[in-house]
């Protein structure tokens, strides 16, 4: 370890070579796995093993290093910048998926359902009765080949035009909504609990934050079981399922990520008396992300569930 007048150099790592092995097994394993690749899930478990171990060992150095003092202000500016980084860079990755989404909804759909002349030549040859709706139940391959055709739409769809006022409140999307915009309430009791060096009030907000998190982690695994076994929403019924999954799969996975985060947050405190009025930033940075996550599902539940 080096100084620099009082800016903080840490010493040499190896540990940004082994997160590069584990996103790549990660990545790797994912496209096997999703193609059908025996060997996909093993490899990308080994992936998110060396993704697990990399992150213990390097959040534990920060930590470390802040707590001995080492960090200064300019360091910690630092820190407040990659955070913020961070988060847009996933706020481009859902934009991606939000835009393929519209593109889907507005472009392929109406060109494929014959909307415009050359549109009408081509759904004439190809896609002969297909109709443009969403959610899509019956894919143009159905309309085409009908009994013959590979590429199934769903039974049922999650839209909320299948909800009516007497079984609105049995509709697992809207309990997760309210699910998750509670938790971002209580999360933001917990910033100003620690705001004024309140450890037991940030300590019982922040444990019921990482509890409303697992709560709506295990009511989508309730949607998608319902959805595999009673409608027949899988990942490949069309475009609509694959958007469907890929959008609130991806979210899921980021629910399972914040959650995570604000876990250790709880732990740390709990346990190891971390964090005070001027000096936060690690729950900071993981209530931000939490917001985040909140705000995309806001996203996700009016443009796939309402009006889906």
């Amino acid at each position: 370890m080096a100084t620099e007048g009082t800016y903080y150099v840490p010493e040499q790592s190896k540990l940004p070579i082994f997160a590069s092995l584990g996103l790549f097994l990660t990545v790797f394993g994912a496209a096997n796995w999703m193609n059908g690749n025996d060997n996909g899930p093993m490899i990308f478990m080994a992936g998110g093993f060396v993704m697990a171990v990399v992150l213990w060992n390097w959040f534990g150095t920060v930590i470390e290093e802040n707590m001995n003092g080492m960090n200064s202000v300019q360091l910690k500016k630092s820190y407040v910048w990659g955070m913020g980084w961070f988060i847009f860079s996933e706020l481009m990755f859902f934009a991606a998926f939000f835009g393929a989404l519209y593109y889907i909804r507005n472009f392929s759909l109406p060109w494929l359902g014959g909307e415009g002349t050359h549109d009408t030549m081509t759904n004439e040859l190809l896609w002969n009765g297909f109709e443009n709706h969403w959610p899509l139940m019956t894919t143009p391959d159905m309309a085409a080949n009908g009994s013959g055709a590979t590429v199934l739409g769903p039974e049922q769809n999650m839209s909320g035009s299948n909800v009516t006022a007497e079984n609105v409140w049995g509709w697992l999307p809207l309990w997760n909504t309210i699910v998750l915009l509670t938790s971002s309430v209580t999360v933001h009791f917990a910033h100003s609990a620690i705001k004024k060096d309140n450890r037991k009030g940030f300590n019982w907000w922040l444990g019921l934050t990482v509890t409303l998190g697992i709560i709506f982690l295990i009511l989508q695994v309730e949607e998608y079981i319902h959805a595999y076994q009673e409608l027949g929403l899988t990942l490949a019924s069309g475009a609509y399922g694959t958007t469907f999954f890929m959008l609130t799969g991806f979210h899921g996975a980021h629910v399972t990520l914040g959650t995570f985060m604000l876990l250790v947050m709880w732990v740390r405190s709990v346990f190891k008396g971390h964090f005070k009025s001027d000096d936060q930033f690690g729950f900071e940075a993981a209530s931000w992300y939490w917001h985040f996550v909140d705000v995309v599902w806001v996203g996700l539940f009016i443009f796939v569930y309402v009006l889906g």
